[in-house]
């Protein structure tokens, strides 16, 4: 832990590189103090990411968490990391790193305010002020001056966040993905009438989908918090390895972090399990809020090749679960247009970039206005193509 800013301000700005140095109590009701207290911002979340080497310095994540004291009081805080590479961010910057190389400076390591592995919308920048939003803004920038980092980038933030960074000079950067919602005013009394909601073509491709699944003999169980056993957490990430190497790739998360969160954490999970003549064949991971009543698709696998369980799994079977709970929201996570056939609806994100370079950082602003537009008019374009009913 180093003290970064003190002196003639009125607070204390420390960087932490052993999560442990951090009050877990002050940390968590911070967080609860904001508008949208992800569980993915608790510092048990964090902590397990770190302590079971998920995200951790030999995985090329290197704690280097911020925090803002005032008169003994944590007021603000944001997860941060020396990031060696750009596995695991959602947003993709390799072609910045390409051009450093190809001009002979170095990209890495650069500091990411993120939360690994998690593209989910949300507060980056834990503070009780707009004006301590930014001086969280200025303390990431002061560390990454100080260690000689190429850049430094906030991910997935809200609008508290990127006012902030826009008001520090940050670059913006604009992508889409795909969420639930539920109807306003009267919400959707069962999945049918979520169908009934929908374009004719669209509810008849979902009911084909599902039908064939069901004539395959798959059937699904849903267990909430403590009603998943410790074997369905070992049996579904056997599932989400398979998967994984099915595609060539190795998974970011181990079976040590699945059990850590499910001890820690265990009321934000939910998971939905398919079998097949009374035997487990798949399993999907949701994480889930309660208090808001929204719920995040994470993860899925399965043992073997069934077509279109994966749909069943990821998207039919939680919607059908949030609109039997009321939810109000179900994101489906990073990118994936064909989500819009199932009824998730395009929702921009942003993220915040600061370079030290100043002319890549004109380049980078040049990039991101071009890129801006055509976000826009891929939003407008998708709008267009809306799945529900006029």
């Amino acid at each position: 832990m180093s003290d970064l800013e003190s002196g003639a301000t009125n607070y204390v700005i420390r960087v932490h590189g052993d999560l442990d140095d951090i009050d877990a109590s002050a940390w968590n009701e911070l967080l609860s103090s904001q508008d949208q207290p992800l569980p993915f911002l608790r510092l048990e979340f964090l902590r397990a990411l770190h302590d079971t080497g998920c995200a951790a310095p030999d995985e090329g994540w290197a704690p280097a968490f911020v925090t803002l004291h005032r008169e003994g009081r944590l007021d603000g805080a944001v997860a941060a990391y020396l990031k060696s590479h750009s596995y695991g961010e959602y947003v993709f910057d390799w072609a910045w790193a390409d051009a450093y190389q190809r001009h002979g400076l170095v990209y890495y390591p650069k500091l990411l305010a993120a939360v690994p592995f998690t593209p989910v919308p949300g507060p980056r920048l834990l503070a009780r002020s707009d004006a301590d939003r930014r001086v969280l803004l200025r303390a990431l920038k002061s560390l990454a001056v100080q260690t000689e980092l190429s850049s430094a980038h906030l991910l997935f933030g809200n609008e508290a966040d990127f006012e902030a960074a826009e008001a520090e000079g940050w670059m913006i950067r604009h992508g889409v993905q795909f969420h639930w919602r539920n109807r306003e005013g009267e919400p959707y009394a069962d999945f049918a009438d979520f169908l009934s909601a929908l374009q004719r073509d669209k509810r008849k491709k979902i009911q084909q989908e599902r039908r064939r699944v069901a004539e395959a003999g798959i059937t699904f169980e849903a267990r909430a918090g403590r009603e998943i056993s410790e074997a369905d957490w070992r049996f579904f990430h056997r599932c989400y390895t398979l998967t994984y190497r099915a595609h060539g790739s190795a998974p970011y998360l181990n079976l040590a972090f699945f059990k850590r969160v499910a001890a820690e954490l265990p009321d934000h999970w939910l998971m939905f399990i398919a079998q097949r003549a009374g035997q487990p064949i798949a399993a999907s991971l949701v994480a889930i809020d309660a208090s808001r009543g929204w719920a995040w698709g994470r993860y899925w696998g399965a043992t073997e090749p069934v077509p279109l369980l994966h749909f069943e799994a990821c998207y039919y079977q939680p919607l059908q679960w949030c609109i039997t709970q009321r939810y109000q929201c179900f994101e489906g996570g990073a990118q994936g247009e064909h989500k819009m056939a199932r009824g998730l609806t395009p929702t921009p994100t942003r993220s915040a970039h600061w370079l030290a370079h100043p002319q890549f950082a004109r380049a980078v602003e040049d990039f991101l206005a071009r890129e801006g537009q055509g976000v826009a008019a891929y939003l407008d374009e998708l709008r267009e193509r809306d799945p529900f009913k006029a």
